[in-house]
């Protein structure tokens, strides 16, 4: 058996028409779309609630908004389709940042004391590298020693939270260097400059998946990683580097989540990882692994922004938006156990 061999076996796995092993054209595609008509129907809710929900500065707002949560469900939706799970991306959108500013920021001059090392361009550089080191640590754990990956990913979320903690004693940093700023105030053609890389971000990813190599080979790990391994593709070095990519996503995330608030603190990614589930999730990407796109869960996060501001304009308050998040991801897996069912039969 050949890595082709498991290319064609994992292509009923794939988004965006491709076919099935019955030669017709497969209806997978139709999960990507499958969103559309909520997002639209809450669209008319909003409006119908008030006028002030269909203005250009609340969709601007709502899509800035969203920027960080979309490079984050990008990141679990990537790991999600290898087959994994990774809960420490929350604590890595606050640690990363904290510990670049620790590095590049001075020891005199500003309310949080750092180091001094390098200058301050290197903060963003020095971000990416934190969010590898903990996409590799994580590596080492489930891969190489074998540990369940739910109590790994558990426990660095917890440890991550703590070292943030420890770092920056509690207090918020609001001296950020300039690349931050730019980042989270930049215009670029009458939109965000994060939204512009937002959209980059998923569209390199969506191309990687679906027409390279390797991209197709997260696909067929995560439907079946024996059969992958069996057709000489490497499943180990492939999940690996998957976690590490998901984890310089959340740093990434973390860069653009500062510089949009201006500051950084421990409680920055609080809550944001039961978010990313329920945007993956609603978006049509499997909890098991080998299923999904890219696009799908984009279309969970604008969806879950949707729900959101629609329940702000309508006076609900900040807990019960809360309750219908959760409301959401229970209603998403009940239909994802459905619709997978009737899809394999």
């Amino acid at each position: 058996m050949s890595e082709a061999t498991t290319m064609t076996d994992a292509a009923e796995t794939l988004p965006a028409g491709r076919t099935g092993r019955s030669g017709r054209p497969s209806t997978r595609w139709l999960r990507e779309f499958s969103l559309l008509p909520a997002m639209a129907l809450l669209i008319l809710i909003g409006f119908i609630e008030s006028p002030d929900f269909l203005t250009s500065d609340n969709f601007l707002a709502m899509l800035q908004q969203s920027t960080e949560l979309s490079v984050l469900v990008l990141a679990e939706a990537l790991i999600l389709i290898s087959g994994r799970m990774d809960l420490s991306l929350e604590s890595t959108v606050t640690l990363a940042p904290v510990i670049a500013l620790w590095l590049v920021l001075p020891t005199a001059g500003n309310r949080f004391n750092g180091l001094g090392f390098g200058a301050e361009w290197l903060a963003i550089p020095v971000c990416l590298l934190v969010g590898a080191a903990v996409g590799a640590v994580n590596g080492f754990l489930i891969l190489k020693m074998n540990l369940n990956g739910f109590v790994v990913t558990l426990g660095m979320l917890t440890m991550l939270h703590g070292l943030v903690i420890v770092i920056d004693g509690g207090q918020t940093i609001f001296t950020l260097p300039p690349s931050f700023a730019y980042l989270g105030h930049t215009i670029w053609f009458g939109q965000p400059a994060s939204v512009w890389i937002c959209g980059l971000l998923f569209a390199v990813g969506i191309i990687a998946l679906g027409w390279y190599r390797h991209g197709r080979a997260v696909y067929a790990i995560g439907g079946n990683p024996g059969a992958a391994k069996a057709a000489g593709i490497r499943v180990e070095r492939t999940v690996w580097i998957v976690l590490i990519i998901g984890s310089m996503l959340a740093a990434f995330a973390g860069i653009l989540y500062t510089g949009r608030l201006g500051s950084a603190s421990a409680s920055a990614g609080t809550g944001k990882i039961f978010q990313v589930f329920a945007a993956t999730v609603i978006g049509g990407v499997s909890m098991n692994g080998g299923r999904g796109s890219l696009f799908g869960a984009l279309t969970g996060v604008l969806t879950l922004r949707l729900i959101e501001n629609v329940l702000t304009f309508g006076h609900v308050s900040p807990n019960d938006i809360e309750f219908f998040d959760g409301l959401v991801i229970l209603v998403a897996l009940v239909v994802s156990r459905y619709t997978s069912g009737a899809a394999q039969e």
